[in-house]
């Protein structure tokens, strides 16, 4: 591992152990040239995934931007980070034991949107009015109404 201090190449792991989402190990490292103390995570991957984009084009699949979208979808809610962290990780091993090296950016976006449906309505709403690309008050009220009848309430909206 790269020091990203100095940049030589030889630095040692002074300390392993499970990170607090038991799906990594964090290791404490120093390097020996510098002196610099620096943490990094290591986390299973079982293939290496791509992402077939709308428009056809391909790119790896990256776990950070998952879970940017959980975090601008929850931004201000009162969602634990230890749920979301669980959500995205069911995403990821989902993805990665689905057998396939290409998965669709709108299955990645519907598995995003059933998550976030669990874990907080206006969240779910929030992505959903990008992912489906609302552009009316209509299509915000489909979307109440759906939470609604799964929640067993009338309405949220008064008419």
């Amino acid at each position: 591992m790269r020091c990203p201090y100095c940049g030589s190449e030889d630095t040692q792991v002074k300390d392993s152990r499970p990170a607090e989402d038991a799906t990594s190990i964090r290791r404490r490292r120093i390097c020996p040239d510098c002196g610099g103390r620096f943490t990094t995570f290591e986390r299973v991957q079982l293939r290496e995934l791509m992402v077939v984009k709308k428009t056809g084009r391909k790119a790896p699949f990256d776990r950070n931007k998952l879970v940017r979208s959980f975090q601008i979808a929850l931004r201000k809610r009162p969602v634990d980070p230890d749920r979301i962290e669980r959500a995205v990780s069911g995403i990821v091993r989902r993805l990665e034991s689905s057998g396939e090296a290409e998965i669709s950016s709108e299955e990645i976006g519907l598995q995003v949107l059933e998550a976030l449906k669990s874990l907080d309505d206006v969240a779910f709403v929030r992505y959903a009015s990008v992912y489906r690309d609302f552009s009316h008050a209509e299509d915000f009220e489909k979307v109440i109404a759906e939470i609604n009848a799964k929640i067993g309430r009338d309405s949220i909206v008064e008419p």
